[in-house]
Order: C-alpha cells, then sequence, then structure tokens
C-alpha cells in the first residue's frame, strides 16, 4: 500500500501503461487489457474519428470506468500540430492529459526535443497534465521537468523495434537524478525480461504497445508483462545482493565441527 504509483496526484494500481493500437481485432485488444492489470491505456488521437463520434470506434470497446485515457500525439512532426492534436484530444476525449509526441526523423521516429520543450510550455500553460516522449536525455529531461511536465518518458529503443533497453547508463544516471516527477520507460520494450529489467533499475513505470499487440499471443504476453512489472519492482524495492566475481559460500564453514 505504500508503494504507490502516482503522476499529477492521481494515484494508479499498476505501473504499466499499455497501448491499444495495432492490435488484430477490438475483442483482442479488451482481452489483453484485462490481462495485462493496467488501469491507464493511450489513445492515438489520429485513430478517433473525431469529427463523427457516433461512429464505431475502438474507444467504444475501452470501458472508461476501469481505464484512465492518456491521449497521444503520435504522428505529430511539429510543435504546432502536436498543441493542436493535443487542444482537439481534450475538447473530443474531456480529458487534459496528453502523452506528448513531436517527432523529428520519419525513419527512426526519434523525437524533436526542441519541439517538444516548445508544445510541453505551450500545453502546461493551457492546464494540460503533459507526459512526453524523449530521447534518455539528463539534460533534456531536466528541462522538460521545468517547463512543467508531470512525467518524463525516455525510449528504451527506437518505437516498436522490441530490442528492449540499448543504454543502461542513461536510464541509471536519468533514474538517480531524476527524482522530481515520475520516471517513465517509453517504447522499445519486446518481452517480459526487458520491462523487469528496466523496472529493477527503478524506473516508476512503462508503457508499451507493440510488444503485446504485435506478440503470437497478444493476452499472454500482456499477463507475462503484468508479472514482469510486478517482479521488477519489488526485486527493485528488495534491493539485490552485491556482484562478486569469486564464490561466495551459502554455508559458512565457520564453527563446523570436524
Amino acid at each position: 500500500m505504500s508503494d504507490t504509483f502516482v503522476i499529477a496526484g492521481r494515484r494508479f494500481k499498476s505501473r504499466l501503461i499499455l497501448g491499444t493500437g495495432k492490435y488484430a481485432t477490438n475483442d483482442l485488444m479488451v482481452k489483453a487489457l484485462e490481462a495485462s492489470g493496467t488501469d491507464m491505456v493511450t489513445v492515438a488521437v489520429r485513430r478517433v474519428n473525431l469529427e463523427d463520434r457516433s461512429k464505431e470506434s475502438f474507444l467504444d470497446h475501452i470501458d472508461t470506468r476501469k481505464y484512465h485515457l492518456l491521449p497521444n500525439t503520435a504522428g505529430c512532426y511539429t510543435a504546432e500540430d502536436a498543441i493542436r492534436t493535443a487542444m482537439l484530444a481534450r475538447e473530443a476525449l474531456g480529458t487534459e492529459w496528453i502523452k506528448l509526441e513531436v517527432i523529428g526523423d520519419e525513419r527512426t521516429l526519434f523525437p524533436d526535443n526542441d519541439g517538444l520543450l516548445q508544445a510541453t510550455r505551450h500545453l502546461v500553460r493551457e492546464g494540460f497534465i503533459v507526459l512526453p516522449y524523449f530521447n534518455d536525455d539528463l539534460i533534456v529531461a531536466r528541462r522538460l521537468i521545468d517547463a512543467g511536465a508531470a512525467a518524463v518518458m525516455p525510449l528504451a529503443a527506437p518505437i516498436g523495434s522490441g530490442l528492449g533497453i540499448q543504454n543502461f547508463t542513461n536510464l541509471r544516471i536519468l533514474r538517480e537524478l531524476v527524482t522530481e516527477v515520475p520516471l517513465i520507460v517509453d517504447a522499445g520494450v519486446g518481452t517480459a525480461s526487458d520491462a523487469t529489467l528496466a523496472m529493477e533499475l527503478g524506473v516508476d513505470g512503462i508503457l508499451m504497445n507493440t510488444g503485446v499487440a504485435g506478440a503470437r499471443d497478444a493476452v499472454a504476453m500482456a499477463e507475462a508483462m503484468n508479472y514482469a512489472v510486478r517482479a521488477g519492482r519489488l526485486a527493485y524495492l528488495a534491493g539485490r545482493i552485491e556482484k562478486k566475481l569469486y564464490a561466495t559460500a551459502s554455508s559458512p564453514t565457520a564453527g563446523m565441527i570436524e
């Protein structure tokens, strides 16, 4: 009960945030969300028909009594476009929460950090709770926090790559020096061990989509990620033993009768 996950004053029961895209069917998405144990899901605003909400949408299959919606600005390549998309999301979905993406390169989908900072400052002034996706860079993290970000979300690897954590050093530095807001790993997680390793570093949460939706059995992978995030967090809190080059006997020899 004492180990709570809180963003902008809101408590969440799960440290796993799950995306809603790329599933083969809406029914499969629903089952994966349930198996994951998540209580916050991301929604790509560009996938929502904002002009005619009367038409069936994947949103009709998400129980907002169970899941907190986190709209994202995926597909935006300028600060202006991201700001406009966030405004539309607030009007259409009735939430001031936004996962902010400003993409700088079409092939790698790496973020444009300058545009991200510009959009963060603007949206915070407009009353948004901003969770920005950025490169694993401490200086950028500090600037985003100064701009009012409610959490910072460094990538582990390129979006959808499934490569897992590519720079453990940067994440360790971020974990040590980012204490004002939650640190959430976003992008690149491919399997349960990736999630556990990230959580064992002490990050506060993990956001993923493709690692679950793209798995051969999405529901089973969602359940695996549920366990992985919880296990990694518990291991971090427990405190691992010191790594040593040589063996240490588990049973002491001192005091043994010969």
